[in-house]
């Protein structure tokens, strides 16, 4: 192997581990600050046990999880049942290897030329052109492990809950493209890093030049990830607790992973793609993107703390009658400002 690319693809690998185990314990602790937030919510104290104000209770979950018992129902399709929650896991974390969370790290005077060659100075793991494409693709096979989870149960309130998720999901997705392309037009880019850079300043945001497309895309990423009021995948009135009913111990871990790994991922692309990404003063690029990141997760949090769920039909109806339309109109009426912006010298 040539000795000059040895340090680039090890600086590469250190990337990759950074981040996953970033990514992990962010996942990790957004358990703890929604079961905080909904505490103060509802007018009570929320976990504050282990360890100092509760911070190490996402640890004595983990551990809790890792000795329940593990069991497998006999009547299952095994192989399915097991790649399941491992299809979601993967599908969640895989997309974070695109959004670009910081401007540079400072490694262009210790590499050299090596450090653009190998996108090793930018806060991305990958700068790909066609980022936004990669994360949708990724993103969507994450219904595969929800419909599969609920089918190789071989449970029939499992079987429903999946089977709601893969059309809650494939009916999203449509508002949720819709939403995304108005931004795509103005940026003239698919690359994440682009269009954070096309932000470089406050009134450039694309949530003041984009703010219904901003708002389709809170919604449909919200129905997306199964989130209140659009949780009836795991609707535990009507199907004790969905896809995942069947499930133990760490296997149901992985989908409780997945579930806060989407949480974050959202409000991660949510602030590339709305707010500008790391783009802000004063303090570190990476500061700004994590802050943002984390007034979405919150956002959403306090989503859940205030409104009720809605009956499944409403959710389907209002996917298709409402979102995709106004979505549709949204794409038009950009595309035709922007033609004719361009037109009149713009």
């Amino acid at each position: 192997m040539d000795q000059g690319l040895v340090i680039p693809a090890l600086l590469v690998v250190v990337k990759v581990l950074l981040l996953l185990g970033a990514v992990l314990t962010f996942v990790a602790y957004a358990t703890l600050l929604e079961r905080r937030v909904l505490g103060f919510i509802q007018v009570r104290l929320g976990p504050n046990r282990v360890g100092p104000w509760g911070l190490l209770q996402p640890l004595a979950d983990g551990a809790k999880l890792l000795l329940k018992e593990e069991v497998t129902v006999s009547q299952a399709t095994k192989p399915v049942y097991l790649v399941a929650p491992l299809i979601v896991v993967v599908c969640a974390l895989v997309p974070f290897g695109v959004i670009p969370f910081a401007k540079g790290l400072g490694l262009e005077s210790i590499l050299g030329p090596m450090a653009d060659r190998f996108s090793l100075n930018t806060g991305v793991i990958s700068d790909v052109n066609v980022g936004i494409l990669l994360i949708f693709a990724i993103s969507s096979l994450g219904a595969y492990g929800v419909l599969l989870g609920g089918w190789s149960s071989n449970n029939k309130y499992s079987l429903l809950g999946g089977v709601r998720a893969g059309a809650q999901m494939i009916s999203y997705e449509l508002a949720l493209s819709l939403s995304v392309l108005g931004v795509l037009l103005l940026a003239g880019s698919l690359s994440l890093v682009d269009i954070v850079e096309a932000q470089d300043k406050v009134w450039k945001w694309y949530i003041f030049r984009q703010p219904l497309g901003f708002l389709l895309f809170l919604i449909a990423g919200a129905a997306e990830i199964g989130r209140t009021p659009f949780d009836l995948l795991e609707c535990e009135n009507e199907l004790v607790a969905g896809y995942q009913t069947e499930y133990s111990s760490m296997k149901f871990g992985l989908f409780y992973l997945g579930e806060y790994a989407h949480l974050l991922f959202l409000s991660a692309l949510v602030t590339t793609l709305f707010l500008g990404g790391w783009q802000g003063p004063i303090l570190p690029p990476a500061v700004w993107f994590l802050g943002k990141m984390f007034l979405f997760a919150f956002f959403f949090i306090w989503v859940r703390g205030t409104y009720p769920r809605l009956r499944y039909d409403r959710v389907m109806k209002f996917g298709w009658k409402v979102l995709l339309p106004v979505g549709l109109f949204n794409v038009m009426v950009t595309a035709l400002v922007y033609t004719i912006y361009l037109q009149h010298g713009g």
